[in-house]
């Protein structure tokens, strides 16, 4: 079975019975169609971790859509964009204005520009240029939480940073990529999973492009809450018939990471139980 169902479950189990409740306390999101406090049961520091090189993390209790995550990343990493215009999906509409931006965070913050080493460089420009030409460095990282920006974009980030990470395995020639990815905040129904494959999915595309192997991704998350209005859903999901995970690839043949787009994501064998719809959302 999934080894990302087994993780998802025993961590929705764990916030569920082990979690503190906010009803009642002074919280920010409110129900978009009441306005009412939005509360949550939360748990602090959740440590979960990914090893590409046995399974895909994508969940089957209900299926994630890949080409759609991969799509959302490339709008952030790869084109760098802070406009719902350049993404297919429409998960960001509600925070875009009459033009479609979101202001300062997310794409715009990655691609803009500062000087390293007397040259004029990004934030994902550096961390391909550094995965190259000095791949044991500890500093390859993105930063998507620049304080500078937070009043003029439309969120903060809640994954706000992946620093990336290289081992080597004896016997391999090859050297091994990890991440690990940090996130400040998780709706862990309506997100968790998403973000998940997202991020295993760009550790994909940035290892094939150094030629190297993507290794583990550690998801560090330090507030994941469910949503009172989402515990039933998340009880009665985590009941769910679990199965084999995917066969999650990319296309071989690419070897630029500006060039990859969704159609090189190869999924085989997604066998995942029915899609959950209509879930609420706390703003």
């Amino acid at each position: 079975m999934s080894y990302a169902d087994e993780l998802f479950v025993k961590m929705c189990r764990d916030i569920l019975d082990n979690g503190t409740d906010t009803k009642g306390e002074k919280v920010r999101p409110k129900w978009e169609d009441t306005n009412e406090s939005a509360y949550t049961i939360k748990r602090f520091g959740v440590v979960n971790r990914y090893d590409l090189r046995k399974e895909f993390p994508a969940l089957t209790l209900r299926k994630t859509a890949l080409k759609s995550c991969m799509d959302e990343i490339l709008w952030i990493y790869q084109k760098k964009s802070n406009n719902v215009n350049d993404l297919h999906s429409h998960i960001w509409d509600a925070w875009a204005d009459e033009n479609g931006s979101i202001g300062t965070c997310y794409g715009d913050v990655v691609g803009r520009k500062f000087i390293y080493k007397e040259e004029e460089t990004d934030q994902m420009d550096y961390v391909l240029r550094q995965l190259k030409e000095n791949p044991y460095s500890r500093r390859i990282m993105t930063n998507l939480y620049q304080f500078e920006y937070l009043h003029s974009g439309a969120l903060d980030p809640c994954c706000y940073s992946m620093t990336y990470s290289v081992t080597k395995e004896p016997g391999e020639e090859r050297l091994i990529l990890n991440g690990v990815l940090n996130q400040r905040s998780q709706d862990v129904l309506a997100a968790n999973n998403w973000n998940v494959c997202q991020y295993a999915i760009l550790l994909m595309m940035v290892a094939q492009v150094n030629d190297m192997i993507p290794g583990e991704l550690v998801h560090v998350i330090a507030d994941a809450h469910i949503y009172d209005r989402h515990v039933p859903v998340i009880e009665e999901l985590i009941k769910r018939e679990q199965y084999p995970a995917p066969k999650v690839s990319l296309n071989p043949e690419v070897k630029d990471f500006y060039k990859f787009t969704t159609d090189d994501l190869i999924v085989e064998d997604y066998q995942a139980g029915e899609q959950i719809k209509n879930i609420p959302i706390a703003v």
